[in-house]
């Protein structure tokens, strides 16, 4: 292993001691907002902990059986498997002290706007939302539908999720490490349910994805006066009122233009503070796609494209099957992945953006 990569190894523990010291204070363990980013870069940090244990471990006990063997044959076989553990274990560490996306284990918002198609278009976007809801659901995540605009026919026409994780999860058990490849055209062929004639149909729906913001993230600071809030009545498929009550908010960003609806939560105040979270996540998105053009980050990758039009995956419907054009990941078990069972199609991706960033370290 070279000196400058268990220097890091080494550094890594000493940061890892030093945050389980700080965690331990009580001051520090009564406030919620430091333990949660402490603990995320305490997660971060373990999976290089243990792969330095492991190797270590396997480095010592060879050290060991090598000096005993000359005395004992039982020693020598020892030192033999133990030298031939080496390159995995060292290669182990080696994958874990490559620089991950520092986003992995933040939560994110989803949002998914049927393209062109029609009334094919929404009902294909309702089938993602689904589909996400039912992984989310299979991975033991939480997930709440922020804002949405749907369809007499139940279709969507955009909608807006937070995807959330239990606890503090490792980095790359977090949501973002997993759904941040998400982001991109989505393309269904199938025969709608409008039309008479059988013919198969090409339509799209559109997948914007990034990673949830804290709500004292100091990354991103916004100035109250560069807001423009309207209030209005929540609406309903169909455009119908669906209470009686100006609790629906609409946030715009005045110097970048962004703007961010929310009428989900019970009362205006809650739907301010959903919308400032989800702005200050599109600025924290916006900040860190700005930093990766400019210094050709490794937090974009040639899997998650910074350009949100590429078409990344095809349902076919007739064939029950999945392609991911990045990957050429190709399955024909589109049931069941529109059921949530999306695993091995998000493996294809974290694998190629893995053997990537991989082949930079060389």
């Amino acid at each position: 292993m070279a000196d400058e990569q268990f220097a890091a190894a080494l550094t890594a523990v000493d940061e890892y001691r030093k945050i389980e010291q700080e965690m331990a204070q009580p001051e520090v363990a009564s406030n919620p907002d430091q333990m949660r980013k402490l603990g995320r870069r305490h997660a971060e940090l373990g999976t290089i902990v243990s792969a330095y244990q492991r190797y270590a471990q396997v480095r010592d006990d060879l050290e060991a059986a090598e000096e005993m063997a000359d005395e004992d044959p039982d020693f020598a076989e020892e030192a033999k498997r133990l030298e031939s553990q080496l390159p995995a274990v060292e290669e182990a560490l080696r994958t874990a002290l490559i620089p991950r996306d520092p986003d992995d284990a933040r939560d994110m918002i989803m949002e998914i706007k049927a393209g062109t198609g029609g009334e094919e278009a929404a009902l294909f976007a309702g089938d993602l939302l689904r589909m996400y809801m039912r992984y989310a659901e299979k991975r033991g995540w939480t997930t709440t539908i922020q804002n949405e605009n749907s369809t007499e026919l139940g279709g969507v026409k955009d909608v807006q999720l937070a995807i959330r994780a239990k606890g503090t999860p490792a980095p790359e058990d977090g949501v973002w490490a997993s759904l941040k490849y998400e982001g991109g055209v989505h393309r269904v062929q199938r025969i709608p349910v409008t039309e008479s004639q059988g013919r198969i149909q090409t339509s799209a729906a559109g997948v914007i994805v990034f990673p949830e913001a804290d709500d004292d993230d100091d990354e991103i600071e916004i100035d109250p006066k560069d807001l423009k809030i309207d209030i209005f009545m929540s609406s309903g498929p169909g455009g119908q009122s669906v209470n009686t009550t100006y609790s629906a908010v609409r946030m715009t960003h005045i110097p970048t233009g962004i703007v961010v609806s929310m009428q989900d939560e019970k009362s205006q105040i809650q739907n301010r503070a959903a919308a400032l979270r989800v702005l200050k996540s599109r600025l924290l998105a916006m900040k860190h796609e700005q930093e990766a053009a400019e210094a050709a980050d490794m937090r974009h990758s040639q899997v998650r494209s910074l350009d949100r039009s590429e078409r990344i995956r095809t349902y076919n419907f007739p064939e029950n099957r999945i392609v991911d054009h990045r990957t050429n990941y190709k399955a024909y078990n589109l049931d069941a992945v529109l059921d949530g069972d999306l695993q091995a199609v998000i493996d294809s991706d974290i694998q190629a953006d893995e053997a990537e960033r991989l082949a930079r370290q060389q």
